[in-house]
């Protein structure tokens, strides 16, 4: 009866997510697929966007699963994460460093964060009016840096 597809519902998403992590997007890809047919939860939909984006390219596809998602639950990061990472794939950096930011002021998700770090995102200078290589800037930063205020 229903109770059979709910956990079946859990099952597809568990097994979803545990590929996600290891990296089979593939494999994510189908668990995610199924469970969208069940029920379209917000979670499963970003992710099953990602997923399509990383294995068939469905930059569009994907994009539209992202903003669903992100209507029905604006705050969780994960959906900012996931619609970043598209952007990533269609090489659209900026794009993608916009939404990991916005994603950041919803949750200090720590992929988001690895995700800007691995993008080399940097600081704001000390002195906004002035070059960032500006030797103000870059002895201030690099002090400020040591004592572990930025």
């Amino acid at each position: 009866g229903w109770g059979m597809a709910a956990t079946d519902l859990n099952g597809l998403i568990t097994r979803g997510v545990q590929a996600m992590e290891e990296g089979n997007t593939l494999i994510a890809l189908l668990y995610f697929e199924d469970a969208t047919i069940l029920r379209r939860i917000p979670m499963v939909l970003s992710s099953l966007g990602y997923c399509l984006v990383r294995e068939h390219r469905q930059v569009q596809k994907g994009i539209g699963l992202c903003l669903e998602a992100m209507q029905k639950e604006p705050q969780n990061a994960l959906h900012y994460l996931n619609l970043g990472r598209i952007y990533l794939l269609a090489g659209q950096k900026s794009l993608a460093l916009q939404t990991f930011r916005r994603g950041l002021r919803c949750q200090r998700n720590p992929q988001i964060i690895e995700e800007l770090k691995r993008l080399g995102v940097r600081k704001r200078p000390v002195f906004s009016g002035l070059k960032r290589d500006h030797p103000l800037n870059r002895f201030f930063g690099l002090i400020l840096a040591r004592l572990g205020v930025r």
